[in-house]
């Protein structure tokens, strides 16, 4: 078994090594100028690309990030590379992303439809659907159910709350010990999701949970890692049995999951007595099914409500995770929220999201956590819908756009400090919160996330009552925190452990 292992690891290796003599080949090409002319008139400048490789040679496969940081300073706020043969142009900063997604919104509105992951979501979703009269209507559909579901009232604060008591118990269980909040942490995030789109909840420990948090995290790491970037830019790969498969295996895994759950809602639904968001589309989908231009149908609902299922869960859990890695490790921070928390709640039972508005130190914790978790770094891929312009540039219709939200949550000018871990960055000198305009964690415009007032609820509500009832420790034998995050299309941090102690009834 360990020789068979040992083969499987060195077939695939094989093509990582093909690649790098691909590139150290192409480092030493002379020919440069040859492909120069490959970027239209007046289109951003960039470094020269390779044939079929484009520049992935200009960037770490691993996590690109700090390349695009360094390709900023060589090129500007506006740069353009080419993955295969494809261009793409890189935005960052303030001006330059809020010029073209929200000043030009429905000009940069479009996603590309030939990538990894819309390939591996076989375009079903909405959050990856090009712009166009599907995703119009759907993304319509999403909000006003989210709405009419409680987004903003009483009842999605029960949810969350109602949720939040499965998570304090688990706590519960390792008070004066060490434990993993990974896997909580994903599970609280998912269930709460989980409840408004199929109108169920699971056990921390129910197979069911763990397969789809799998998946999902996998996924994310896969999509914007080494093997989807060969994928896009080398074609002829996508023919071997590459880890890219992993994927497409693990959305077959969820839809094998979804679909019996859709099943099972059309077989106990009423008509006009809708559940959940599931129970909400098949109403909608009854009513269309006269319209034949209607872009509603059974075929889409499975993917739709993973895509937010998906989108619901990954960027909170991970700005929890990463934010109470910063709490443990600047405890000084930790007990000014607590202070503040005991101070407006009081006897309170439970705090509501109205809350928030009297506590501006949290409320600056809180999107503190958002800007360094910077969770969804190059935001979700935009294309062109148009011939367009940005910041002086050309651009041609259907050019990929990346909006490098990196560069605006670090940027240097919009924050007081734009590194470390600052609540100071969200409060004004009379210690009132405020947000500067470079908070972008949703991205923004048309494509901004749909699910942002989940978001802030949840992460409002589930910090605050962890933080009334516990203090979170770094462990002793723990060694320095690493707060290097592991890159994918949503950034996580590094596995650790916490330690738990119940707070003392004041």
């Amino acid at each position: 078994m360990a020789v068979d292992a040992g083969h499987r690891r060195q077939r695939m290796r094989e093509p990582l090594r093909m690649l790098r003599g691909v590139l150290q080949t192409g480092r030493s090409c002379t020919r440069k100028p040859q492909f120069k002319s490959r970027r239209p008139k007046n289109f951003p400048p960039g470094p020269t690309p390779l044939p079929v490789l484009g520049n992935l040679h200009n960037l770490s496969l691993d996590n690109p990030l700090r390349d695009f940081e360094r390709l900023r300073f060589k090129y500007g706020n506006v740069y353009s590379l080419y993955l295969g043969s494809k261009p793409m142009v890189m935005l960052c900063g303030v001006q330059a992303i809020k010029e073209a997604l929200v000043n030009k919104g429905v000009e940069f509105a479009g996603r590309p439809q030939d990538m990894y992951v819309n390939i591996t979501t076989e375009n079903k979703g909405v959050i990856l659907a090009d712009y166009g009269p599907r995703w119009k209507e759907h993304r319509r559909f999403a909000l006003m159910t989210l709405r009419n579901f409680g987004l903003g009232k009483q009842s999605m604060e029960e949810r969350i709350l109602g949720e939040i008591q499965h998570t304090t118990a688990e706590l519960e269980k390792s008070v004066g010990s060490t434990l993993s909040p990974q896997v909580m942490f994903h599970n609280a995030s998912s269930n709460i999701i989980c409840q408004v789109l199929f109108g169920m909840r699971f056990d921390y420990n129910d197979w069911t949970m763990k397969e789809i948090v799998r998946c999902f995290t996998e996924n994310a790491k896969l999509a914007n890692g080494p093997w989807a970037m060969l994928f896009d830019s080398v074609p002829w790969i996508r023919h071997f049995p590459l880890p890219f498969n992993k994927a497409f295996t693990n959305i077959n895994t969820v839809q094998s999951i979804a679909v019996p759950w859709i099943t099972e809602h059309k077989r106990t639904r009423v008509s006009g007595q809708p559940r959940d968001f599931v129970d909400c589309y098949l109403d909608e989908l009854e009513m269309r099914s006269k319209n034949p231009g209607s872009t509603f149908s059974e075929d889409l609902l499975s993917m739709y409500s993973l895509d937010l299922h998906f989108a619901g869960t990954d960027t909170t859990s991970n700005t929890l995770l990463t934010g109470f890695l910063y709490l443990m490790t600047n405890p000084d921070i930790q007990e000014r929220c607590q202070a503040e928390i005991d101070r407006v709640l009081g006897d309170k039972e439970k705090p509501c999201f109205e809350d928030r508005h009297d506590m501006p130190y949290v409320q600056a914790v809180i999107h503190e956590m958002q800007r360094v978790a910077n969770t969804v770094p190059l935001s979700v891929f935009h294309n062109t819908t148009k011939d367009t312009e940005v910041m002086g540039y050309t651009i041609p219709k259907g050019t990929m756009i990346i909006p490098n939200l990196s560069s605006v949550l670090s940027e240097e000018g919009q924050w007081k400090f734009p590194h470390g871990f600052h609540p100071e960055n969200f409060l004004n000198d009379q210690g009132e919160f405020v947000k500067p305009e470079a908070f972008m964690p949703f991205s923004a415009g048309p494509r901004m996330c749909l699910g942002e007032g989940l978001a802030r609820m949840e992460l409002f509500l589930i910090t605050v009552t962890l933080l009334r009832k516990f203090t979170f420790i770094w462990p002793e034998d723990a060694g320095e925190p690493d707060y290097t995050p592991v890159y994918g299309v949503t950034l996580t941090p590094k596995p650790y452990l916490m330690k738990v102690q119940l707070r003392e009834t004041l």
